[in-house]
């Protein structure tokens, strides 16, 4: 049966290693809401000409435009079997959205699961404070956590890593009342669904790893 992963939770609670890791040993596509929307600029695709026109001038590109790039994503021929999809939806109104590109684009029966992940919010500012990552291949780093051999470089591909500008405590704990605020009602739409599974992300990322398997499988 053809999966529908999404994944929940506050920033730099891991969503993105794990997800990146689950879609390729799933051998599903992981689809990256923000990969995607530079893929569509880059390509030019009508989506991307049009979120263009609003990113040049600095405007947010309207959620109608982003789902369609979603659908049109979500149609191809490498998601039949399932998809692992990370960053979206981050809003009722785009959940329910992405329900109706689900309806449009599966050709057969699916599981759609939401997964949560549960983590302490004094462990994430500590790990946004101490997060690197490569200009070069974009490969995250935690000083703390996950460092790279050196402490210096990317262990990929050998760049100088380097830290964003509101890896901040203050600016952390201003986007984590955003998200609590304005994300955290979807973990409630989709219980009340009964497709959420909540999983404990404190801890190594192997441990949180075999509870993400685990969530996925049940």
């Amino acid at each position: 049966m053809k999966k529908e992963l999404i994944f929940l939770g506050p920033p730099a609670c891991g969503k993105g290693t794990q997800t990146s890791k689950l879609a390729e040993y799933m051998n599903f596509p992981h689809v990256d809401t923000g990969s995607l929307l530079r893929a569509a600029v880059k390509n030019k695709t009508p989506e991307g000409i049009e979120a263009e026109s609003y990113m040049s001038k600095g405007k947010l590109v309207p959620v109608e435009v982003v789902a369609a790039i979603i659908k049109r994503r979500l149609s191809e021929s490498d998601c039949s079997n399932g998809y692992v999809l990370d960053g979206f939806p981050r809003s009722l109104e785009q959940a329910q959205m992405l329900e109706q590109i689900n309806k449009e684009t599966d050709t057969e029966k699916a599981e759609f699961r939401a997964i949560y992940f549960d983590i302490d919010t004094e462990l994430l500012i500590e790990r946004i404070v101490n997060r690197k990552s490569c200009p070069k291949c974009g490969e995250i780093y935690n000083m703390k956590f996950k460092a790279p051999k050196d402490g210096v470089h990317c262990d990929k591909c050998k760049a100088e890593l380097t830290q964003r500008k509101d890896d901040t405590e203050e600016i952390a704990r201003a986007r984590f009342e955003t998200y609590y605020n304005e994300t955290a009602p979807l973990t409630k739409y989709y219980e009340d669904k009964g497709v959420l599974r909540n999983i404990d992300a404190n801890g190594t990322i192997e441990e949180v790893w075999e509870r993400l398997l685990k969530a996925v499988n049940d």
